[in-house]
Parts: structure tokens; C-alpha cells; sequence
């Protein structure tokens, strides 16, 4: 086999790989890198010069798996995208909601290349995209050369997928981006436990160690109660997530506490993508029946838009539960906006709930000390910290000891290291060259081919 990581930082942002098999040549997924505008969000395709590109694979519909592919499709007007059926409803609305953040960004910042594509290239695409349930394995055929490739469902948010590709007597294993553990709105991944001759591997978590005793039900109620004692002090609550999934999980969590009468009575706010993805849960619930959430919870819960006259570094006019975008507090986000209202009372509190890179402002907020001024630096607004700032074990992503199990299980002749930040990929370096020591362990650096 030989492959490509396109996307040319490394780490966790523009996600694509090319991947060839013989004769056969495809792609699997075409991302954009969340903290760079412009062409350089983009994978870097030059590798891609003279191939005859077979079929595109996406795992799942987080924008740094997804956010440039309609100029893969440009490129390669003819080529079939596969995903699960999921996320073959999700795709069309995270792919407009795009055009319109980078329209916006053209507008606000003056990015010349935004956007990348049109609302009529997406919906010209939408042609080329076909379901595949997961666990049915499909045949293609390029110029010379077959695959037979199967899905496999990964956890992580709804209509996310492992791949897994066989090709003449060689099989081989993408875990896309995966968590084991079950969440309330989907079960955890179901991987298969054969011996695969490569494994290509997520690694986001890897310089995360785990803690004794926590889990996902006590974080769950830790979460619980710091709203609750937010509430009763007088306070409101931020709760950054991302539009897809991690919103979902979120209100469904809330439902269940108050379900059981173990959440303060406040009013809860959420607005945006969001909201609209909560839709296409219902109908995914109610066409494919992989999805645990619909537009009950959100009514039952009695869930109010965010208000529109919230102003940065002035407390928000009606106290609550704010469950908004982005789950990383990029900047001009109504996450963005909240934080810097909530950041200089002690009353208040902020809670993470999923992976932040510590180089977006959310990652800044969670390194910094209470007491310590804060920036926030696109808002014009510096603060002394005093709000309650927590974070929660909730992340979509499996932690590392389960997946160096796996890896263990699976006993592959090579492994590749991907979707991590450097400390994350050395952790999982040392440890699969103890563990496996007859593997070959590839950290690949980008835009260089390897034969795995």
C-alpha cells in the first residue's frame, strides 16, 4: 500500500489520506483545518498530479473531514463519494452552513480565496454521494484492480465510520475518528476483531492520561451538578460544543437529569447549526433508527434561541444554561461572545466538554489561572479571570488505552499514526514499539509517500 497524508500540517485539521492499491487509487476524507482560512485550510492535493483517482470514502461529516470536498469533486468531476446514510443526510447542511461561515469570513476578515465553493457545486455533487450501511461489504474496480471495502460504525457522532479495505489477500483498517464508549444519543463503535495487516489509526488522545475512577456517568453528573450550583448562586452556565453531535449529546444529557429531576429548573439556550442538525437527527431516527435523539427532547426541555443582543464583556441579560457553538470558543462565535460575558464573575461557570486544542481560545481559557487577566482579543475585552472553569471527560474521541488495545488485538504487520497532535502520536509511538515490537510504527510527516 502505499500513502499519502494530504492534509500538510499534520496533526488534527485538514484530514485526507490518499491511498494506493495496486492499480486502485482513492481518498479517504477532505477536511478543513479549523484554524487557518483560505486555500491553506485545505488539504494539499499536488500529490494527486496525474492520478486517475478511483473512489472517495468519508468517515463522517465534522468539517475537518468533509469541509474541502467539493474541490476534491472539482478535481475529479467523475469519481463516487461513499459515506453511510447518516451521514449522507448530514453532509448537504454541513456543507452549506460552510459556504456561509466563509462568506461571512470574506466579508469580516477579507479572506479573497472565500469561499472555496458554492452553494450550486454542492448541490451538483450531492449526485455523486452514495449511502452504504455499515457492516455490508461493497466491490469496486478501478482501471485494473478491485477493492472490496466494508464500514463499520465507530461511535464518535451519528453516521461516523471505521473502514475496512481488501485488497487481493491484504486487509486493511482506518479507524476514522472513534469512541467505544456508548452516548446517550448513539451506541459506541462496533470494530471487527480480525488481524489486519496494516491498521491506520486515530490518536487525539493520546498525551491525555486517564484518571482513576472517572467515567462517562460520573462526569455526567459532576456536569450536573456544577449547573445546578451554578443556577442556585445566581449564575449562568457556558457550555461550548460543537454544532454536530456534541450539542445533541448535550441536550440529551440535560433531558435526562431532568427527566429524573436532578436539574435546576433554569431556562436552557441553544440557537444555530445546531438546532437545525437536531432535525436531521429526527429524521435519521426515523429512516436508519442508528440515532437515540429527536426534536422531543429539545420541546420536553423547552429549549429558547440564544438571545441576539448579547454583548461581549457585559453580562447576559437572562440567566440560564447556554448549550452554543463553538465548542473551542473561536473567535465571532456565540460561544466566543458568551465567554467574554461570563469570564470576570465568580458566579458563573464555563464547562468543556470535548477536546480543545490548546491553541484556540479555548484551550487558553483552560490554561489559564483564576485571577489572571484574560484576552479576548477579537472581542477588544480583557478581564480578570474569575469565572468557574471546568473540564469534563465527555470528549466523542476513545481514550488511549482502548485504542492501543486494539491496535494489540488486531496484531497488524505495520501501524500508522494519524489525527494527533505530536505528544499524542509519540505517546502512541512508544507504546506500540513495546507492545508490538515486530510492528512497523509510522508517524507519517506530510505530503511524503510511504509504502505501509
Amino acid at each position: 500500500m502505499k500513502l499519502i497524508d494530504l492534509n500538510s500540517d499534520g496533526g488534527i485539521g485538514a484530514n485526507s489520506l490518499y491511498v494506493q492499491l495496486g492499480d486502485f487509487h482513492l481518498v479517504i476524507d477532505s477536511g478543513l483545518h479549523p484554524k487557518k482560512s483560505g486555500r491553506e485550510a485545505a488539504p494539499d492535493l499536488s500529490p494527486l498530479e496525474g492520478v486517475k483517482l478511483d473512489l472517495i470514502i468519508i468517515t463522517h461529516c465534522h468539517l475537518d473531514h468533509i469541509g474541502s470536498l467539493p474541490l476534491l469533486m472539482r478535481r475529479y468531476p467523475d469519481v463516487p463519494v461513499i459515506m453511510t446514510p447518516a451521514s449522507r443526510i448530514l453532509i448537504e447542511r454541513m456543507l452549506h452552513n460552510s459556504v456561509s461561515v466563509m462568506t461571512r469570513e470574506r466579508e469580516e476578515k477579507g479572506t479573497p480565496d472565500y469561499p472555496l465553493f458554492t452553494r450550486d457545486e454542492v448541490n451538483r455533487g450531492l449526485a455523486r454521494m452514495y449511502a452504504q450501511p455499515t457492516g455490508h461489504a461493497k466491490k469496486f474496480s478501478g482501471a485494473k484492480d478491485e477493492i472490496e471495502f466494508i464500514l463499520h460504525p465507530a461511535g464518535h457522532i451519528p453516521g461516523a465510520a471505521a473502514v475496512e479495505v481488501i485488497h487481493k489477500h491484504r486487509r486493511l483498517f482506518f479507524t476514522g475518528d472513534v469512541l467505544f464508549n456508548t452516548q446517550r444519543i448513539i451506541p459506541g463503535a462496533k470494530f471487527p476483531s480480525a488481524r489486519f495487516d496494516t491498521l491506520v489509526t486515530e490518536t487525539t488522545r493520546g498525551a491525555t492520561e486517564s484518571t482513576p475512577g472517572v467515567t462517562r456517568s460520573t462526569e455526567m453528573i459532576r456536569l450536573v451538578d456544577t449547573i445546578n450550583a451554578t443556577i442556585q448562586r445566581g449564575g449562568s452556565v457556558l457550555i461550548p460544543v460543537f454544532a454536530l453531535g456534541r450539542m445533541q449529546e448535550i441536550m440529551a444529557i440535560l433531558h435526562d437529569a431532568r427527566k429524573f429531576h436532578k436539574l435546576v429548573d433554569a431556562p436552557i439556550f441553544a440557537s444555530g447549526l445546531g438546532m437545525d442538525i437536531a432535525d436531521l437527527f429526527d429524521d435519521i431516527a426515523k429512516k436508519t433508527g442508528t440515532v437515540h435523539f429527536t426534536r422531543t427532547i429539545l420541546k420536553e426541555l423547552g429549549v429558547r434561541k440564544t438571545p441576539r443582543d448579547t454583548v461581549a464583556g457585559k453580562e447576559p441579560g437572562q440567566q440560564g444554561i447556554y448549550v452554543v457553538s463553538a465548542g473551542m470558543l473561536v473567535e465571532r462565535t456565540p460561544s466566543y461572545t458568551l465567554a467574554a460575558s461570563l469570564a470576570a464573575s465568580p458566579k458563573h461557570s464555563i464547562c468543556f466538554v470535548g477536546y480543545c486544542d490548546p491553541d484556540t481560545p479555548g484551550g487558553h481559557l483552560l490554561a489559564a489561572r483564576s485571577g489572571e487577566p484574560f484576552l479576548f482579543e477579537a472581542a477588544n475585552v480583557k478581564v480578570k479571570l474569575r469565572c468557574q472553569v471546568e473540564r469534563f471527560e465527555l470528549s466523542g474521541h476513545a481514550d488511549r488505552e482502548e485504542l492501543l488495545a486494539y491496535a494489540v488485538q488486531c496484531n497488524p504487520r505495520s501501524i500508522v499514526l494519524t489525527h494527533g497532535d505530536p505528544p499524542a502520536r509519540a505517546w502512541f509511538m512508544e507504546q506500540l514499539r513495546e507492545k508490538l515490537p515486530n510492528a512497523k510504527v509510522l508517524d507519517p510527516v506530510p505530503l511524503q509517500s510511504y509504502l505501509v
